[in-house]
């Protein structure tokens, strides 16, 4: 081989060797490249299965939050319908019931007592108060006397109010140091209409308590016995 034959040969081997490394740098390029981003989709999806993961629990406890309040809203309506339906049946209660004219007393003189007091039997019954002490209508009714002189029925009663109740019975209260209500007016059931006192011919403050078949004197049946009749315990 010649001279000029073997530098050309070692020249050519040469270049065969750098264009080999050429392709393998190549070739391990785009290997590096292809594993980076085989690596960034599975990041990718990794982090998308995380956000939806994130999302649908997000959604689910807003579901849970909004279904709770619609069962608590329910519950709520459903209360308070039936506290309504309850004021309602007690105040149908109360305006059927029959209440003591006063709340704390003793008994005193008592229906058909005979005493120098009054010019015939005793026509009511005494409940012994101060001064002063509220007192309420037995039952729902409409007041017809009310006033001095008895409201009518004579001085002996000082003030005095006569209530008419729809069972056609009729109540009075009598001695009262101050009358709350007027002729005409609509009362409820244990409605404060006045106060105690010792107006007319009494011997010391009380109320004097009647229950009557009709709106004058002399119709006074006893009236302990019918309010005990009509639940009430006197």
């Amino acid at each position: 081989m010649s001279k000029f034959t073997a530098i050309r040969h070692s020249k050519n081997s040469a270049k065969k060797s750098v264009l080999r490394n050429r392709v393998a740098v190549v070739a391990g390029g785009l290997g590096i490249a292809a594993a980076l981003g085989a690596g960034a989709a599975n990041a990718a999806d990794s982090g998308l299965m995380s956000l939806s993961a994130n999302v649908g629990s997000t959604v689910a406890k807003q579901a849970e939050s909004q279904a709770k309040a619609v069962k608590d809203a329910k519950v709520a309506a459903a209360k308070a319908k039936a506290a309504a339906v309850k004021a309602k049946e007690d105040a149908a209660k109360r305006a059927e019931a029959w209440v003591k004219p006063v709340e704390k007393y003793t008994l005193g003189s008592t229906f058909g007592l005979a005493g120098s007091h009054w010019s015939h039997n005793h026509s009511g019954q005494d409940f012994v108060v101060p001064t002063g002490t509220q007192v309420h209508a037995v039952h729902h009714g409409t007041v017809v006397k009310a006033g001095p002189w008895g409201g009518g029925d004579g001085p002996a009663y000082g003030n005095a109010i006569v209530i008419k109740h729809d069972n056609g019975t009729y109540t009075q209260y009598a001695h009262l140091s101050q009358i709350q209500v007027q002729v005409g007016q609509q009362v409820a059931t244990g409605q404060q209409i006045g106060l105690s006192g010792s107006t007319g011919n009494s011997t010391g403050p009380h109320l004097h308590f009647e229950v009557r078949t009709g709106p004058d004197y002399g119709t006074g049946i006893e009236p302990t016995g019918f309010l005990r009749a009509h639940g009430d315990t006197v």
